[in-house]
């Protein structure tokens, strides 16, 4: 449980950091001149990068039989990252920035959450993941109270030199965390002899392989948040009340994650993914038929119970494929499974952009929510 907590509090406090900053980038940008392709080339080539690296990052964990230096190298990489934007004059600076930062993320995520799963039981390993993604959570919560607090402080139309001084607050956080996580222990007894053996696709148990076949396929429908955001922008809703819509998607997301954590070790993990696909493919359904004339509160459901999906998904994909990777190899097959749903995400969002200029503004979600029917029928068939 203590590791599980100073790895909650040090995701919980990066979060703040990062949440701070991520919504304001766009707008960043634009007062430096960039146009929006150069926001799609950032993010694109960020998050493609982190997905990446975390398979490798996972590979060299188990290698080495350790998890907190990396762990450390990583988070330490994301507070780097966010130093860089503050120093930022350009647009290239902000893809350096973006890029360490996400690089960061690639070193972290499988060796902390290797980290995690050396202290749990299959009984317990649920409820493990659904607390640090509670933590997380709540960061992104409070980042971005922070980010509308100092932006309506300092005025609707901030300059480069006011985004900067946001930036630099972020960096408070980002080192808190660092710091944290020097506090967490390598469960050693946990740790088995590196594999000898090469991994190859015919190695993997038929269960495994269909659950990352299933998430791979999944991801491919599940594009950015930002086209939540900019769906509810289509419909006519203003800035400050699509990030009130954002903030209720991270504390419904906060909330619901360490119970349904709780329920999957008592009533399984496969069940509760199919629950929360089939809900994904419901609420997709919900933002493709929205119009302006919709109820007002329509939206502020949909958001709500997509945070539900986040909660009853996120934590336990990464809590299955621990159950179901060797435990030599745990940490390389969490960051497998992290770069194959991460890798996912750059033509998830090229689709449903192509799908929006070419078919209209409810063909992506109509082709994310089939998918996530698709993929709670696979799980529920195949797992």
């Amino acid at each position: 449980m203590f590791n599980i907590i100073i790895t909650g509090f040090t995701s919980l406090l990066t979060d703040i950091s990062t949440e701070m900053v991520y919504p304001l980038i766009p707008l960043y940008l634009a007062t430096l001149g960039a146009q929006p392709a150069v926001l799609g080339l950032i993010e694109g080539f960020a998050e493609s990068t982190a997905s990446i690296l975390k398979v490798f990052s996972g590979t060299i964990s188990d290698r080495l039989q350790r998890r907190k230096p990396l762990a450390i190298l990583g988070y330490f990489g994301s507070t780097i990252g966010k130093l860089l934007l503050y120093l930022s004059q350009n647009w290239g600076m902000v893809f350096a920035g973006r890029m360490i930062d996400r690089i960061g993320k690639g070193i972290r995520v499988a060796p902390r959450d290797a980290l995690i799963a050396d202290c749990t039981t299959t009984t317990t390993r649920g409820r493990a993941f659904g607390l640090h993604r509670a933590l997380d959570t709540l960061g992104a919560v409070i980042g971005v109270l922070l980010a509308i607090y100092l932006t309506s402080r300092l005025g609707a139309n901030l300059t480069p030199p006011e985004f900067q001084r946001i930036f630099l607050l972020s960096l408070i956080p980002a080192f808190l965390g660092v710091v944290i996580l020097f506090f967490a222990r390598e469960n050693k007894a946990a740790l088995c002899a590196p594999a000898q053996l090469r991994i190859t696709w015919k190695s993997l148990t038929p269960k495994l392989r269909s659950f990352l076949i299933i998430v791979t396929c999944f991801a491919l429908g599940n594009s950015s948040n930002g086209f939540l955001l900019l769906r509810m922008k289509n419909i006519g809703w203003t800035t400050i009340s699509v990030l009130l819509l954002y903030l209720i998607y991270n504390i419904t997301y906060a909330i619901f994650s360490y119970p349904a954590g709780r329920l999957s070790d008592k009533i399984g993990r496969k069940r509760l993914l199919v629950i929360g696909y089939g809900i994904y493919g419901l609420v997709y359904s919900g933002f493709a038929f929205l119009k302006p004339e919709s109820l007002p509160v329509l939206p502020y459901i949909l958001f709500a119970v997509y945070g539900l999906f986040s909660a009853l998904t996120e934590g336990q994909e990464k809590a299955l494929v621990t159950d179901l990777a060797p435990e030599e190899q745990r940490a390389t097959f969490i960051g497998l499974h992290s770069t194959l749903t991460g890798i996912g995400l750059l033509p998830a969002s090229l689709i449903a952009g192509g799908l929006w200029s070419l078919l209209g503004p409810q063909a992506p979600f109509l082709f994310g929510s089939a998918l996530g029917l698709i993929a709670a029928l696979g799980l529920a068939l195949f797992i």
